[in-house]
């Protein structure tokens, strides 16, 4: 497999000197033009020293409006997958590699849009500064964006689900499914051993932090 960079990881990021400093920057991002129809920027929350930090594609409809990272519906199922594999959210850091909403409207209703490599690719400015300043013993990559975002394209969920991936730059990541994903499949025959699978993978990241 080729270099395992993606555009998060071959840069240090925003030059601010605290989680605080560069969210501040970030709350005025003008980057590229996601900004122009989202609420709001959605910046990382969690501790500033944490040992994991779960990235994910970007905000939804509801984290957009609260201005916080995973407290939607997809959020709520990664709470109780974490619970039951025994690890704290208010232990984690959980962020985002893009940070503003991007949607189609749909009447009344705003549908979620997958972001653009080269969004991904401008907001991995914000992103690399808070894996910096975190320095976290461990990152799992929620989904392909996420994935794409640290490790770069040689990378793929349905390949390397489940493994950790080691990046030129020394970060550890744990690659896994996003919870929306998770959450499309639980109607669906297998949704349970999906579940089931997803609370396993979880369990394992919760084994490596035991031991880092």
């Amino acid at each position: 497999m080729s270099e395992l960079l993606g555009p998060t990881l071959a840069q240090p990021g925003a030059l601010g000197t605290s989680l605080g400093e560069v969210h501040r920057e970030a709350t005025t991002c003008t980057r590229c033009d996601l900004y122009k129809h989202a609420t709001q920027l959605v910046f990382g929350e969690g501790p500033t020293k944490a040992k994991v930090v779960f990235v994910g594609e970007q905000p939804g409809d509801k984290e957009d409006v609260a201005g916080q990272p995973f407290v939607g519906p997809a959020g709520k199922l990664l709470d109780r997958c974490l619970e039951e594999a025994g690890i704290e959210r208010d232990a984690c850091y959980v962020t985002n590699a893009v940070k503003h909403f991007k949607f189609e409207p749909r009447g009344k209703r705003r549908i979620h849009a997958k972001p653009t490599r080269g969004e991904v690719q401008i907001c991995a400015w914000w992103l690399a500064a808070e894996l910096r300043l975190i320095r976290p013993k461990l990152v799992v990559a929620l989904g392909a964006t996420a994935v794409y975002s640290l490790l770069g394209p040689q990378a793929k969920v349905t390949r390397d689900r489940g493994s950790v991936l080691r990046s030129p730059v020394g970060l550890s990541v744990f690659v896994t499914i996003h919870p929306s994903a998770l959450l499309r499949m639980l109607d669906q025959p297998a949704g349970q051993q999906s579940r089931a699978r997803f609370v396993d993978e979880l369990k394992a990241v919760a084994t490596l932090l035991e031991d880092a």
